[in-house]
C-alpha cells in the first residue's frame, strides 16, 4: 500500500478498526534498528554526524502503530464511502479552490497533463484542502513504522530518504504530518518529496505545508511520474445492457472502447472517449457493487491511482470526485444486491483462500484480489460473475 488512510479521511468516515493483528514489532531492539538506518544513511551519502544528529532523536510512538491498525473504513462499499466523503459543500469549496488557484492548475495541466479535477480530489481527500495536515511527528512515525512488522519494506526507505531531507534542511525533528509520514497539503512521502517537489509559488524553496502552489505543482509532478497520460480520461460513467457478459468486467479484463460500444456499453453523459476507430484506447469495465450497481469504465490513467493508494474503494471514489469536480454528474445509484458485512467479507475471504485464491490477506476488505476470486467463483457455481459478493454466494460456498 502506497498511502494509508488520510487524516481527513478518517475524520470524516469515522474510523473503525479492522480486526486484529499481531502488533509486535519485528524489528528487535530499537536500538540496534536505529544503528542499521544511521549506518544506511552514511552509505546513502550523507555527513556522519548529520546522519547521528538524524537518529539521535527518533523515537517510537505507540499511536502510529494503533492508526495504523485502525483503517476499517475500508471496509465500507463504494456507495456508503462515496456519500460519505462527498458533499456539495466539498465539490463547491474544490471549484472555489479551482479558481483560486486558476494560474497553478493551468501550469499543471500544460507541464504535466494533469486535469485539476484529479489533483482538486487528492487534496480534498487527504487534508480536506490543506485544513488537515495532521500533529503527528513524521521522522517519529516513519521510524515507528520502518521497524514495525506489518510494512518496513515500504517505510524503511522512506525514513532514509526522510535523512537525505533532513540533511537538506528540509524537515527536522519538529516537523508533523499524517501518521504514515507523509507531508503537506497532498501528502507526499519523503521519497516522492525528493523526486517529484517543485517549487510553485516561485519563492525559491519547496514548502508542501505552507503553500498551495508547491504542494500542487508537487503532486501534479508526481503523477506523471507514476504514468499519468496527458489528454486521456481516467473514468466514465456508462450504462450497461441486461444481458452483458458479466465475465468480461472487471479490472483485469481490458477491451478496446469500440469493443464495449459494440457490446451495448455507453457513456451516461455524451460518446464514450477513446471509442471512435484508430484511437487504440482500452478500457475495463468496472461495477464496484455488482451489475445492479454504478458502472464506469476505467481507462489507464485509472491505474495511476493505485499507485497514490491501494485501496479499491477509495481509488474508485476518488476518481469518481475527480469527474464531479469536472462537472459530471451524480451517479446512478442502481439497486444493487446486498453486500456482506465485516465478519461475512472475512468468512468469505477464509473460503476463498481454502479454495486457493490468493485475495492478497484475510482483511474484510474487498479489494481488487478479492474481486477477482469471487468473480472466479460466481462463475463455477453459474452465477451472474459481476465480482460482487453476496450472502448467496458466501452460502454458495
Amino acid at each position: 500500500m502506497r498511502r494509508a488512510a488520510p487524516l481527513a479521511l478518517l475524520a470524516a468516515l469515522g474510523a473503525a478498526p479492522l480486526a486484529a493483528q499481531d502488533s509486535a514489532p519485528c524489528g528487535g531492539d530499537f536500538g540496534t534498528f536505529l544503528q542499521g538506518v544511521e549506518a544506511e544513511a552514511v552509505a546513502s551519502g550523507i555527513d556522519p554526524a548529520t546522519a547521528s544528529a538524524f537518529v539521535a532523536g527518533l523515537g517510537p510512538d505507540p499511536e502510529v502503530i494503533a492508526a495504523d491498525r485502525r483503517q476499517g473504513v475500508f471496509q465500507l462499499d463504494f456507495l456508503t464511502f462515496s456519500r460519505r466523503l462527498i458533499s456539495q459543500d466539498r465539490i463547491d469549496r474544490g471549484r472555489a479552490m479551482a479558481d483560486r488557484h486558476a494560474t497553478t492548475f493551468d501550469r499543471i495541466e500544460a507541464e504535466y497533463g494533469v486535469p485539476r479535477g484529479v489533483l482538486l480530489a487528492f487534496w480534498a481527500f487527504e487534508t480536506d484542502y490543506g485544513a488537515v495536515q495532521g500533529d503527528f511527528g513524521t521522522l517519529d512515525a516513519l521510524a515507528t513504522l520502518a521497524h514495525d512488522c506489518r510494512r518496513p519494506e515500504l517505510f524503511r526507505p522512506q525514513l532514509v530518504a526522510a535523512a537525505e531531507l533532513f540533511a537538506m534542511g528540509e524537515i527536522d525533528h519538529a516537523t508533523t504530518g499524517a501518521w504514515a509520514g507523509e507531508i503537506g497539503q497532498v501528502q507526499m512521502l519523503p521519497a516522492d518529496i525528493l523526486e517529484n517537489g517543485r517549487d510553485g509559488d516561485g519563492d525559491g524553496r519547496i514548502d508542501l505545508k505552507g503553500s498551495a502552489p508547491d504542494a500542487l505543482m508537487s503532486g501534479g509532478a508526481m503523477l506523471q511520474a507514476l504514468g499519468w497520460r496527458a489528454d486521456e480520461p481516467w473514468l466514465v460513467e456508462v450504462t450497461v445492457p441486461d444481458g452483458l457478459d458479466w465475465a468480461s468486467t472487471g479490472l483485469n479484463h481490458p477491451r478496446p472502447v469500440a469493443n464495449w460500444a459494440a457490446a451495448g456499453v455507453a457513456a451516461r453523459d455524451g460518446a464514450l472517449p477513446g471509442g471512435g476507430p484508430g484511437t487504440g484506447l482500452e478500457a475495463r469495465l468496472l461495477l464496484p457493487q455488482g451489475r445492479n450497481g454504478p458502472a464506469f469504465l476505467a481507462y489507464p490513467n485509472f491505474d495511476v491511482y493505485f499507485e497514490w493508494n491501494q485501496s479499491f474503494v477509495y481509488v474508485t471514489t476518488a476518481a469518481y470526485f475527480a469527474t464531479r469536480l469536472m462537472g459530471a454528474p451524480i451517479y446512478l445509484a442502481g439497486d444493487p444486491d446486498p453486500g456482506l458485512s465485516g465478519e461475512q467479507m472475512i468468512a468469505l475471504q477464509e473460503k476463498l483462500v481454502a479454495r486457493g485464491h490468493d485475495v492478497g490477506g484475510v482483511d474484510g476488505i474487498l479489494g481488487e484480489r478479492t474481486r477477482e476470486a469471487v468473480q472466479v467463483e460466481q462463475q463455477r457455481l453459474g452465477l451472474p460473475a459481476d465480482a460482487w459478493p453476496t450472502p448467496a454466494l458466501l452460502g454458495a460456498l
